[in-house]
């Protein structure tokens, strides 16, 4: 039995090195369309560290306790760590098929014998037997079970293989999770820090208009002018106070939207952000490496590069069942009257079995072929996540330099408009010029400095949008695959 069990062993790791199907290899960029470098790129590559806590750039620690609250208490971030756990478990379960499975039974029991009482008579009336008495036994037995499958032709090692990239899938999975979190809560941030400032400049508006309403209506009453005036900035007045309450409900959906970001109930989770601050400042000295780089930095990227491993490997898994399996199995037994006995007679087997598919009317070549259609598929999804990413980057790099050009016209807009504005007031105070005229000026104030605002709002936002599109955000976080 030792020198069977030593050949088959023998012979299995000599033909395990024979796995079926192909041997992954990750795609390199150019057949995945990567171009050399972005239509606007900037500076050097990346570092992790640079990416690792791109908002502290902002140099905003509101925002920074923000993010620390979504990252440790976010619930879309802790479903993704349980799927982690869940494809970790899934790998012990698949390499646990590379060692034999062993189980022991026992069992012990007392037999009874009921007795009778009496001669036993023939038919001639001779006696020819006595009584016989009851009686009773112990009995035990114990038994230990083996059986183990050789991986011939590596459908364990393909399965090991493709659970694997699928425990790194799910890793990445949960690092574009993180990212995706921390880009949103910016946004709703910056978001918010907009809506309070929009509110600043139209009720500063509100002010104006009703003081205007006022003049309007004192030279009516003089006689100066015709009600027309009066109407017209009555109808201003109306305008920009049922403007007010369109940006507070856009204040309160952000505010709410950092709460369940955050793990928290709307409401009284974002008080605090209550207390009126200015927008963030975004940094202009902004590097974005080479197109390579976003394969490396992209957990979605990454993770779809994983799917194609996963994906390839299970061709192998689905072509080993065209092969022989082998395994050997074996049970050790013994029986005794006593527990003290069990020991003196051990009785055993190993048998060593060997099967061949032969026909299954070309469902397993199916499956194979299936599988091939699937790693296709496979290459597709990963491909096209690496051109959405240089996308992504792309749109971000237009996004950030058309808002600085907005932000320095606007600037100027606002200047104008506001010399503008006062000119018109005083000229109108003075009979100069119509209401119409002051009305033009002050819309177009408001118009200027609204837009300025928005615009720098946008610049911060792309500045976001663009180190979200190069992966930043996960680098530090723990468990970080590998």
């Amino acid at each position: 039995m030792r020198y069977t069990l030593v050949i088959l062993t023998g012979t299995a790791l000599s033909l395990s090195a024979c796995a079926a199907g192909p041997d992954y290899k990750a795609p390199a960029s150019a057949s995945l369309g990567v171009p050399a470098a972005y239509t606007a790129a900037q500076g050097a590559p990346l570092s992790d560290e640079a990416l690792a806590d791109w908002w502290r750039s902002f140099n905003d620690p509101v925002l920074d306790g923000l993010i620390e609250q979504a990252v440790a208490n976010n619930l879309d971030i802790a479903q993704g760590v349980a799927r982690l756990d869940q494809a970790r478990e899934a790998l012990r379960q698949a390499g646990a098929s590379y060692l034999p499975s062993v189980s022991a039974s026992g069992s012990g029991g007392r037999n009874f014998r009921e007795g009778t009482t009496g001669s036993i008579v023939d038919a001639n009336g001779n006696i020819i037997g006595g009584s016989s008495g009851g009686g009773s036994s112990n009995q035990f037995s114990g038994s230990l079970r083996a059986s183990w499958e050789i991986d011939l032709f590596g459908r364990i090692g393909r399965t090991v293989e493709a659970t694997r990239a699928d425990l790194q899938a799910s890793g990445y999975s949960l690092a574009n999770v993180r990212t995706a979190i921390i880009a949103e809560t910016v946004s709703n941030y910056i978001t918010a820090r907009l809506a309070q400032e929009r509110l600043r400049i139209a009720r500063e508006q509100l002010a104006t208009a009703q003081d205007n309403f006022d003049i309007a209506r004192w030279r009516v009453e003089a006689g100066l002018v015709s009600s027309l005036d009066q109407e017209q900035a009555r109808a201003q007045l109306a305008q920009q106070t049922a403007a007010i309450p369109q940006i507070e409900t856009s204040l309160a959906n952000a505010f709410n939207r950092i709460a369940v970001l955050t793990g928290q109930a709307p409401g009284e989770a974002t008080r605090a952000l209550e207390a009126v601050a200015p927008l963030p400042t975004a940094p202009t000295d902004i590097a974005t490496g080479i197109p390579a780089d976003t394969l490396r930095q992209r957990p979605d990227v990454r993770q779809a590069e994983r799917a194609l491993a996963a994906a390839t490997a299970r061709i192998g898994v689905a072509e080993s069942a065209l092969y022989p399996q082998l395994s050997i199995s074996g049970n050790v037994g013994t029986t005794a009257l006593s527990l003290g006995r069990l020991g003196d007679v051990i009785t055993g087997s190993l048998f060593g079995s060997l099967a061949q598919l032969i026909f299954d009317g070309g469902a397993t070549a199916s499956r194979v072929r299936a599988q091939e259609a699937a790693a296709r598929g496979a290459f597709s999804a990963y491909k096209s996540t690496v051109l959405i990413a240089l996308e992504d980057v792309e749109n971000a790099l237009v996004a950030d330099g058309n808002a600085r050009l907005r932000v320095t016209q606007l600037a100027i807009a606002v200047d104008a408009a506001s010399n503008s504005a006062i000119l018109a007031r005083s000229q109108y105070q003075a009979g100069l010029t119509d209401f119409q005229t002051l009305l033009n000026s002050e819309q177009s104030l408001l118009s200027a400095r609204d837009g300025l605002a928005s615009a720098r709002a946008d610049q911060v936002q792309a500045v976001a949008q663009l180190y979200s599109a190069l992966g930043g955000g996960w680098q530090t976080m723990n468990g970080r695959p590998e």
